[in-house]
């Protein structure tokens, strides 16, 4: 995994989120199979307007949050989106936006988008053929526009990364898909785990031992890759990475017991996560999750712990972003580790992962359940084998 200077100073998610997505529209023309957002083609009259999206950015901006990313349904369905990519640049805002690979998505398009400041634009490529792409999103021809546009952009050279949601109609094309991104020109591979809400199925959602599977798969990945690797709504595989670097270490060092026994620590994650990317839009210092570092903005102004977790801890019309992400019941409560429940709440790594809130409410009604597709038992012990 790629190691980069940091320029950033350590957040405090207590008070400030790493990340704050904003989701501009839900107006899309793809009609992905597991589209969280369930997204139709037609723009609603309740979206902010822009002077609001406006007051939201200089928000934004006034808690000094990193990272900041537009995304949707298709932003570019606003025609409003180069303006405001344009306003939040000048605000101080590293910008990063996802549109939908449609023919909105022109070289032009692009072009402009990078004009207006855009520090990195995000695409969805959820495999290594336009036919089982084209079938995640249900619109044939959005394979090659999001090839395209990776083209596009890497002429214009703006950064780019590409998103890929893992569900059980992609899995068996993992290999394929990772020989396919070696030969694309990115900064980053998105890797998003599947959350069974929205149009998303709880059928296509893969098992605890897949997700491992998964996780080893990336770990090798991001060994050799030039691209950087993050993942969303796999917050296990921060213990994956934590427990494989020990069993490394053990293994081409002799170790006290005690050491082997030890479990890593926070300041272990801090040491070898990724902080920075050369665009200034990488990954947090430190483990976050829903609520914990990370804030998400509906098209209405509802604020939520990720676009995952359907729990609104307020509106942006009648609140201050920060007074909702400091003090909200629900974000104070998801970001304190010791009411998580199950092996969750009995693990060593609950600091620097935490389960994935949005999957166990997804799966269970309750966002402080256990992670529901973790193998891990807490306490266990790694064994070296060589």
């Amino acid at each position: 995994m790629r190691e980069t200077a940091v320029n950033e100073p350590q957040v405090d998610f207590n008070e400030r989120p790493f990340i704050a997505i904003w989701e501009a529209t839900q107006a899309c023309d793809l009609a992905c199979v597991h589209c969280r957002a369930s997204a139709q083609p037609l723009r609603s009259s309740f979206e902010l307007s822009t002077a609001e999206a406006k007051r939201l950015i200089d928000q934004i901006a006034e808690m000094r949050v990193p990272v900041f990313v537009i995304t949707g349904g298709d932003p570019l369905k606003r025609p409003d989106i180069f303006d405001l990519v344009e306003y939040a640049t000048a605000r101080g805002l590293r910008t990063s936006l996802t549109p939908s690979a449609t023919p909105l998505l022109t070289r032009e398009a692009i072009a402009e988008l990078q004009r207006r400041g855009l520090a990195r634009l995000a695409v969805s490529l959820d495999a290594s053929t336009p036919e089982i792409h084209d079938a995640f999103r249900r619109v044939p021809g959005s394979y090659e526009w999001t090839l395209r546009a990776i083209r596009w952009a890497r002429e214009l050279a703006l950064p780019a990364q590409i998103n890929t949601t893992i569900t059980r109609r992609n899995l068996a094309d993992f290999d394929d898909m990772v020989r396919l991104l070696q030969t694309l020109d990115i900064a980053m591979w998105s890797v998003f785990f599947l959350v069974p809400t929205g149009r998303g199925q709880l059928d296509d959602l893969i098992s605890a031992e897949e997700f491992e599977a998964v996780f080893a798969k990336l770990y090798q990945v991001a060994r050799r890759a030039r691209f950087d690797i993050k993942t969303t709504e796999a917050q296990h595989y921060r213990r994956y990475i934590l427990q494989t670097r020990a069993a490394e270490r053990r293994c081409q060092e002799p170790a006290t017991v005690a050491n082997a026994k030890a479990a890593p620590t926070q300041a272990t994650w801090n040491e070898i996560a990724v902080k920075n990317s050369p665009d200034g839009i990488g990954r947090a210092p430190r483990g976050l999750n829903d609520a914990k570092g990370f804030v998400f903005i509906s098209h209405f102004g509802e604020v939520f712990p990720s676009g995952f977790l359907p729990m609104s801890a307020g509106n942006v019309r009648r609140q201050p972003l920060a007074e909702i992400y400091q003090h909200s019941p629900l974000f104070v409560a998801l970001r304190d580790t010791s009411r998580l429940q199950g092996k969750c709440g009995a693990c060593e790594f609950r600091n620097v992962c935490g389960g994935s809130r949005a999957r166990a409410f997804a799966l269970t009604g309750d966002p402080f359940a256990e992670e529901p597709c973790c193998v891990y038992e807490p306490k266990a012990a790694v064994v070296c084998s060589h």
